[in-house]
């Protein structure tokens, strides 16, 4: 096991100035499970294969267990990586590829056996260990190739979208073995995925990537509570946040006929920055319908059983607004209805830049 810590690393692809992966700084602890996440061109995954070594570090510094590693090549750094495309040998079996790399390192038949037996168990592969991958299901291979890595009892294990193969109610199932196998194995693992969602349920703590930029790390649900910027409030929950460019009058934000207060020390912020505008958010479970406040026709609604979300079409000024609202799965709103809502719930505030609006 091992920590890991990034110092201002950077990563600049010959031909480009603008950084893949911009001075990050990032510290893993020791058993923890950290999810990079991100949209495409974020640097996630470049960051990932900057501290397996198969991208150059060309500014900064990646250390595992405070030894600085960026200058050592992969094979000395005592890491695992799996990929998306799970890289099996099709003409192996399941104990023959779990197995490869003890056998290119010289370790025993007996011991090489042993271990990829104890890996079997704990991944339920004991009854596949015979058969070629082409005869598993792509749940069964990702398994396989997760063995490969136990096998070996690296330092830092990395996942690069180890399950975007998958169809969408494995990919539930498997996350959920591969978050509790990182717990009964109490390893370090960093974890890349561009799923919002597989980073919320995962990890222990989630980094947010943007344009090589680190946005904001914390637990998911200090994410989702308290988003550092706009960004980050935008990209974490599904759906996303509603965020509204809202004037503010009388220390209020105002949206059609609902007016929300501001707290004291957003307020105080707005008129330090001289503000007559700003961006409000609000997260759909966190709007109620009611009889007065901000109102529009429905345009859509979205059943999911348990609950429904319901897209109101408000004018506000010149613009039209689409604001989510979450309501009972039992709703009798329909489109085209006119309704009304509510805040019901926690708000956030945003300066046009992006920034949080909370006076710290």
């Amino acid at each position: 096991m091992a920590e890991v810590r990034y110092e201002a690393a950077s990563r600049i692809y010959p031909g480009t100035e603008i950084p893949a992966v911009n001075a990050l700084d990032l510290d893993i602890a020791d058993g923890e499970l950290l999810v990079l996440v991100g949209p495409s061109g974020s640097g996630k995954s470049t960051a990932l294969r900057m501290l397996a070594g198969l991208e150059t570090v060309n500014k900064g510094s990646v250390f595992i267990n405070d030894v600085d590693v960026t200058l050592k090549p992969p094979q000395d750094r005592d890491i695992a990586m799996v990929f998306q495309n799970y890289a099996l040998y099709p003409s192996m079996t399941v104990a023959e590829n779990m197995g490869f790399a003890l056998k290119q390192a010289g370790v025993s038949k007996e011991q090489r056996r042993a271990q990829v037996l104890e890996a079997a168990r704990i991944l339920d592969l004991e009854p596949y260990l015979d058969r070629k991958p082409k005869n598993l299901s792509g749940g069964q291979r990702q398994r396989v190739a997760m063995g490969r890595a136990i096998v070996r009892s690296p330092q830092v294990f990395l996942m690069d979208e180890p399950l975007s193969n998958l169809d969408a109610k494995l990919r539930v199932q498997t996350r959920t073995e591969l978050a509790d196998l990182q717990a009964r194995l109490g390893v370090t693992m960093v974890y890349v995925t561009h799923d919002q969602v597989e980073a919320m349920t995962m990890g222990h703590r989630v980094a947010v990537l943007k344009d090589g930029l680190l946005q904001q790390v914390d637990t998911p649900r200090e994410l989702y509570r308290r988003p550092a910027n706009l960004f980050v409030a935008g990209f974490i929950g599904s759906p996303a946040m509603n965020l509204i460019t809202v004037p503010v009058v009388d220390g209020a934000a105002q949206l059609g006929g609902l007016s929300v207060a501001l707290p004291d020390d957003v307020r105080a912020e707005v008129d330090r920055r001289g503000l007559d505008e700003i961006i409000f958010g609000v997260r759909p479970e966190h709007l109620a319908l009611a009889d007065v406040g901000a109102s529009g026709e429905v345009a859509v609604v979205e059943e999911l059983g348990s609950e429904a979300y319901i897209h109101v079409r408000v004018v506000h000024g010149q613009e039209t607004e689409d604001v989510v609202v979450r309501v009972g799965g039992e709703t009798a709103v329909k489109r085209g209805d006119q309704v009304s809502f509510g805040v019901a719930g926690a708000t956030h505030f945003f300066d046009p830049g992006g920034d949080r609006l909370d006076g710290e």
